[in-house]
């Protein structure tokens, strides 16, 4: 089973989340990670699961001007580093590029501040929806992994990451 991740990060969470996913998901077969910045339709060609990934901002999956704001922050902040694949486009602008898919199995998740998600939003939502009408088939339901408001991934999220990749795989077996 090939799987292909995408993904959006501004300060590296997302992104450790996706290569904590991928550690497990190599045991059913190829995993590439892309970043958003680089991904295009030709992506996901010959892929069996897609999984999409990204941070939330403002209740949602970001827009650039939210992407800007963030890369600001981190320039004005001892703590927050850019992650080397964020500037660039983002999920939204990979969504409006891609042609239709159809029936690839594929999940969404996100990052997202450790607060009750009204509070927060879930951008793995917007993915989700954004997976759905390009015609994927989500095998799993949207999951979220939780920053801390200095934006580090709250303890144990890693082992989450995990768990869920193999619920993922585990999905994908008996899908087929």
């Amino acid at each position: 089973m090939k799987t292909v991740i995408i993904y959006e990060s501004m300060f590296g969470n997302t992104h450790h989340v996706a290569e904590e996913m991928a550690e497990v998901l190599c045991q059913g077969g190829p995993v590439e990670l892309i970043a958003a910045s680089h991904a295009s339709s030709a992506s996901i060609d010959g892929a069996d699961l897609v999984i999409v990934g990204g941070p939330t901002h403002a209740h949602s999956m970001s827009w650039p001007s939210t992407r800007r704001s963030a890369i600001q922050a981190a320039e004005k902040s001892d703590e927050l580093e850019v992650d080397p694949d964020a500037e660039g486009p983002g999920l939204r602008d990979w969504f409006l590029a891609l042609t239709m898919v159809d029936g690839v199995a594929a999940a969404a998740f996100d990052t997202r501040l450790d607060s009750a998600p009204i509070l927060t939003g879930r951008a793995a939502r917007s993915i989700s929806r954004r997976l759905h009408d390009h015609k994927f088939r989500e095998i799993v339901e949207p999951e979220s992994f939780v920053v801390d408001k200095r934006n580090h991934l709250i303890s144990g999220e890693d082992r989450h990451a995990k768990r869920w990749a193999q619920s993922l795989l585990d999905a994908a077996a008996s899908d087929s």
